[in-house]
């Protein structure tokens, strides 16, 4: 079976956050023994147990580094949002960039959803996609540069909103 994590490794669960690998517990449960990696996301205080088996199918990964977070947000000042207008689509492909597990991927959901929110407002359903991006997106944050969650909270809103630059007119 592929790459093991140990405990006290900081890792992502896409769709769920970044946490700390606490224990790998065994346990039966339908009369299957199977090992599992205990999770505690720091975000929300809440622990997941991750079948070690499924860790590649889920995307579990390593938290990036305070140079990768960095350069992400370097990376998104600079880009150009490509959110298309239909509703079910736009909804579709962030979904589908939220399972990725891919931080990039994540801060670009959340970017383009806080400049969707600040142009033309959201629906009750991209809102909680927001809501649930950026909680994810603040938990790697948190393990990454090793901040408190109001602080990356924080950072989260001032790189985000200095980059609205109208273009062409003045």
């Amino acid at each position: 079976m592929g790459f093991l994590f140990n405990v006290g490794d900081r890792v992502v669960y896409p769709m769920h956050g970044a946490g700390v690998i606490e224990s790998i517990e065994e346990k039966e449960i339908l009369g299957e023994r199977k090992k599992y990696y205990v999770m505690r996301l720091p975000v929300g205080e809440m622990k997941v147990m991750i079948p070690m088996a499924n860790v590649e199918s889920i995307g579990l990964r390593e938290v990036v580094d305070e140079e990768t977070v960095g350069e992400i947000f370097e990376r998104l000042k600079h880009q150009e949002s490509d959110i298309t207008t239909n509703w079910n689509r736009r909804y579709r492909a962030n979904l589908d960039k939220m399972k990725s597990g891919d931080l990039y991927d994540l801060a670009e959901v959340v970017r383009g959803l806080m400049l969707r929110d600040r142009e033309k407002g959201l629906s009750t359903g991209e809102r909680k996609m927001l809501e649930n991006a950026r909680q994810i997106l603040i938990s790697e944050l948190v393990l990454a540069k090793q901040i408190e969650e109001d602080e990356a909270f924080h950072l989260l809103d001032e790189s985000f909103s200095t980059k609205v630059e109208p273009t062409g007119k003045e």
